[in-house]
């Protein structure tokens, strides 16, 4: 007996841990903002365009939406969202909220945000304070990462004809020489080619990012093209060869 008054009791508390959550949950409206477009900075400075989100119970019907005290509009059907323009109310603060009324009668209030509608001459330059730095850091980078290697000289490398690379920030295959080498993580980039230098040849220039298959494949070509070339003799192997040729000569 004992036993099933034990089973009885977990299964209620196990019943009341499942549907608690349920029940709090359908009487909780939640409210969120979105920038369809316009300027939504730092500190609760918003200008534009914005969208009101708003989710809840399962039997919400009918949302309205305000600001202030004010309703601007509402929505009868799932997902209950509404679009305002912050241009059309007085600038300041204010506070955004939403009603929200049930099938059987019930009204949620969400949560409240306030946001503070600035004038679009001050979110424009609001925004260009945020853009310029972020742009001369890029385009800093970018010069940078040109610009330092030709300070540094133009070394080239030399690597065997068919070794295979690592192209972990992707790769280029060499308009000049045509071997494939890998960009570096500061490679700049120029919509959709890249600024770099072929580590084999020295040549600068607007490289297209190649897919892997093909710059193995011209890994491969360099190689068979490598092994069906003699090598030219070099100057100490002429001159040697020169040398041992003179000794017959008066034979």
């Amino acid at each position: 007996m004992k036993h099933i008054r034990l089973a009885f009791v977990l299964a209620l508390l196990a019943g009341l841990i499942t549907i608690l959550p349920v029940l709090a949950q359908e009487e909780t409206l939640t409210m969120s903002l979105s920038r369809d477009w316009g300027y939504g900075g730092f500190g609760g400075d918003i200008q534009g365009t914005f969208s009101f989100h708003v989710r809840g119970p399962a039997n919400l019907a009918r949302v309205e939406f305000y600001i202030d005290e004010m309703k601007i509009g509402e929505d009868t059907a799932a997902p209950f969202d509404l679009q305002f323009v912050t241009d059309n109310y007085a600038l300041g603060t204010h506070e955004l909220y939403a009603l929200g009324h049930t099938e059987d009668g019930k009204i949620l209030r969400s949560n409240s945000m306030n946001r503070t509608f600035v004038p679009a001459a001050e979110g424009g330059a609001a925004a260009i304070k945020i853009l310029v730095p972020l742009f001369a850091l890029i385009f800093g980078a970018m010069a940078l990462s040109a610009v330092l290697p030709l300070l540094l000289g133009r070394k080239t490398v030399s690597l065997a004809a068919g070794t295979p690379r690592s192209y972990t920030f992707g790769g280029g295959i060499c308009p000049k020489c045509r071997r494939p080498f890998a960009f570096s993580l500061f490679t700049p980039h120029l919509l959709a080619v890249k600024i770099a230098r072929c580590p084999f040849c020295g040549r600068w220039g607007l490289m297209q990012p190649a897919p892997l298959h093909e710059l193995r494949a011209s890994e491969q070509a360099e190689l068979e093209s490598a092994q069906g070339q003699i090598p030219e003799a070099s100057e100490e192997e002429k001159l040697k060869k020169a040398l041992d040729d003179s000794k017959f000569q008066g034979l």
